[in-house]
């Protein structure tokens, strides 16, 4: 009997890591669903969610095992393991909190070093871009970090569906193709030749929203 089951997909384990609340729950229900649930809460332990990806570019697919870890402090001694034959990681941070950028500088790439693969592919999401006017966070500084250590960076709004797919793209073209970042880098300077601020400008129906008392998560 005829086995029409077509060659296996290979598979990219993904870990996404950082600060509570940063938004990483989102960013994964947005990636693998679509989905958007403002009211989601922090994530205990670690989740995973899998997603069949195409590759264009490279004329190749990725199973992509997308995991969701607990930013939260008292997991972090079991964050670490999830680094195990991670293929990529992704530090996200929340543009709207200074601290949460600070510390995927000095403690979850330290970890990723210490803990993941050497190969490991980086990236860098500063997430909730759609909180311009909150941020904390110069995007060339997060650029210039991210440039430092060889990342793939990118700003994402789990709210507004913006750079999610891009960052898992990105990120999988370099896992598939190394030299990919090269590329990327000079496509970027050719849009922006000036290495001009490039930050994300949302309709102006959309610039004054009411403030939320509770915390966001996305």
């Amino acid at each position: 009997m005829a086995d029409n089951s077509g060659p296996k997909v290979p598979g990219c384990k993904v870990v996404l890591v950082g600060e509570s609340a940063v938004g990483k729950t989102c960013i994964i229900s947005r990636f693998i669903s679509g989905a958007f649930d403002s009211n989601v809460s922090s994530t205990n332990g670690a989740s995973y969610a899998s997603k069949n990806v195409q590759y264009d570019k490279l004329g190749k697919n990725l199973l992509l095992d997308v995991w969701d870890t607990a930013g939260q402090e008292k997991y972090r001694a079991l964050t670490k393991f999830f680094y195990k034959d991670a293929k990529v990681a992704i530090l996200v941070y929340d543009i709207t909190r200074y601290d949460t950028f600070k510390s995927i500088k000095e403690f979850w790439y330290e970890q990723v070093k210490e803990n993941g693969p050497k190969n490991i592919v980086i990236g860098i999401a500063g997430n909730k871009c759609d909180l311009y006017e909150k941020e904390e966070v110069n995007e060339n500084e997060a650029r210039e970090f991210a440039a430092s250590i060889g990342a793939i960076f990118a700003l994402t709004s789990a709210q507004n569906n913006s750079g999610i797919n891009e960052l898992f793209r990105d990120v999988g073209n370099k896992y598939l193709d190394p030299n990919f970042q090269q590329q990327l880098q000079i496509e970027n300077e050719e849009k922006n030749p000036e290495g001009k601020n490039t930050n994300i400008v949302l309709d102006k129906k959309e610039e004054k929203k009411p403030e939320k008392k509770k915390k966001s998560f996305c």
